[in-house]
């Protein structure tokens, strides 16, 4: 387990729990290191965990009956996600995988279910996560039917640095343009040229190991 004062800085929700709540969240979470590439689960696996990412990035995806590989979204430092699994207690519909070296907070099913049963502010969290999830997924099947490469790109790159989902990530992010590739499904030259020209129309700057964004508003719109 880990300490309350731990979980403070891992956690942005829980600032807002009761000293209690606080203590009884941070009891029931492990931390874990996984490596590089390697897969956290696989679709159809029982993983009764909630995850928070302490750092690193993890790919959420799946590959369908044909084969083609679909990424639903990525999940950076302060990110917390699997809510919807332990709720419906069903094993996982996607495959989770480390694309870099990551630590996840792993909040065991019997705590979560005690939050959700006992803590208000526990379950205000969860309404504005799961609202803000549901519109970032109906998004990206929009983007994939409407909008061209560099687009969905700015797009999918503006959803990574949503404050309700990803509280810790701030204007910057730490993110390869393999990585980027690796999330949108796009080659990492194709990622180079669409990174250089949203770079040439001021909305974000290319940094030696990562993105920041200077125009938050314009990249979201992206392509209207």
């Amino acid at each position: 387990m880990i300490t309350s004062e731990h979980l403070l800085s891992i956690a942005r929700w829980a600032h807002d729990l009761s000293p209690a709540e606080r203590e009884r969240a941070a009891k029931g979470i492990v931390e874990r290191t996984y490596a590089q590439g390697e897969y956290i689960c696989h679709q159809g696996d029982r993983f009764d965990s909630w995850c928070g990412v302490v750092s690193g990035l993890v790919k959420v995806s799946t590959v369908s009956d044909t084969g083609k590989a679909v990424t639903f979204t990525g999940v950076p430092a302060g990110g917390w996600f699997g809510e919807g699994t332990l709720l419906k207690d069903e094993p996982r519909k996607y495959d989770l995988v480390a694309l870099r070296a990551t630590r996840l907070a792993l909040m065991n099913r019997a705590t979560f279910l005690w939050l959700f049963d006992n803590s208000v502010a526990f379950n205000r969290f969860l309404v504005h996560q799961l609202n803000e999830r549901l519109g970032q997924f109906i998004a990206v099947l929009g983007y994939d039917r409407m909008l061209d490469a560099q687009a969905r790109l700015a797009r999918g790159l503006a959803w990574m640095f949503n404050p309700v989902l990803y509280p810790s990530v701030g204007s910057y992010l730490d993110i390869s343009q393999e990585e980027l590739g690796l999330l949108s499904g796009l080659s990492r030259q194709m990622t180079n040229k669409c990174l250089k020209a949203l770079e040439d129309e001021g909305l974000l700057k290319i940094e030696h190991s990562g993105v920041r964004i200077v125009d938050l508003p314009r990249l979201a719109r992206y392509g209207e």
